[in-house]
């Protein structure tokens, strides 16, 4: 079964520290996290300040409930898939990387992991799960710039974040 350990440092490493680009719709971030999310987990209140102030208990309690615990990630056999399918949902929304998963395999695309979800991830071949959740990435990007050019400007960190996700297991 996945474990959030794995994947949790990868985030990190691409995420990088506080940043606010004026092309990023998300705003303000620290670590990936926008204050939006922020505000979610600690309170309406919370201030750009104190996102910047972010512990790394804080961090990880929304990486795990908001998004490892939301695609039911422990419960995947192949790590490599969690990774692919929580590390999209923690840069596009968890609902946009589970309703990918469900059109790839033929569920009912309701952007909610659930038993049905998991038994069709789980009992496809991992491998090429994989590399079908890698091309919708990708194609998911191209089409995300297409739309709004202005965030061409983080289309080469996109792909190179993917390609960074090796199929292991």
């Amino acid at each position: 079964m996945a474990s959030s350990s794995v994947l949790a440092p990868f985030i990190r490493k691409w995420e990088g520290g506080f940043a606010n680009h004026p092309n990023d719709p998300g705003g303000a971030t620290k670590w990936g996290v926008t204050l939006n999310t922020y505000r979610l987990f600690y309170g309406s209140y919370k201030s750009v300040e104190d996102l910047k102030n972010m512990t790394e208990y804080e961090w990880n309690n929304i990486f795990i409930r908001g998004f490892w615990d939301k695609a039911l990630a422990t419960q995947i056999v192949s790590q490599s898939v969690a990774n692919m399918i929580v590390d999209w949902g923690w840069n596009a929304g968890m609902k946009t990387a589970i309703k990918a998963v469900q059109r790839i395999l033929g569920c009912t695309a309701d952007g909610i992991m659930g038993p049905i979800t998991m038994g069709f991830i789980n009992r496809a071949n991992a491998r090429d799960l994989f590399n079908k959740l890698y091309d919708a990435r990708k194609k998911y990007y191209q089409n995300l710039v297409f739309k709004k050019p202005s965030m061409a400007v983080f289309y080469r960190g996109w792909i190179n974040r993917i390609d960074d996700l090796k199929f292991t297991t």
